[in-house]
């Protein structure tokens, strides 16, 4: 999937440091950006002030309905457990997964990029 032809973006796990960098990312461009995360936290309120939608609760194939699998990319991140009801429901739709290493790849592969690893102390 080209990152440009999506219109929305909806991440599993939205509220790690990664991933709602990458919400925030996409929310700049302009993209439809929504989530879901197990637990409220500083970082999902700060999205949600941003005009980012979050929702606490696994919706299951209910979210199936909420998005176009031809315009929409679903970022995931690996900790997310495998029996999840939205994964599952997305993934037996036909919607595009990504982890959110791929995501990275595809947004800085057309660009000179400088990235810092590591933990605590970078």
């Amino acid at each position: 999937m080209n990152l440009k032809s999506i219109n929305t973006v909806y991440f599993i796990g939205i509220g790690g440091i990664g991933m709602s960098a990458l919400a925030r990312y996409f929310n700049a461009l302009g993209k439809c950006v929504s989530g879901y995360d197990k637990t409220p936290t500083v970082l999902t309120k700060a999205l949600e002030v941003e005009g980012i939608a979050i929702h606490f609760e696994d919706l299951g194939s209910f979210v199936v309905d909420q998005f176009d699998p031809a315009t929409t990319l679903v970022v995931y991140t690996p900790a997310i457990p495998k029996v999840l009801g939205e994964l599952n429901a997305l993934r037996d739709a036909g919607f595009v997964l990504m982890k959110r290493a791929e995501v990275l790849g595809k947004i800085t592969r057309d660009y000179e990029t400088y990235a810092v690893a590591g933990t605590h102390g970078k």
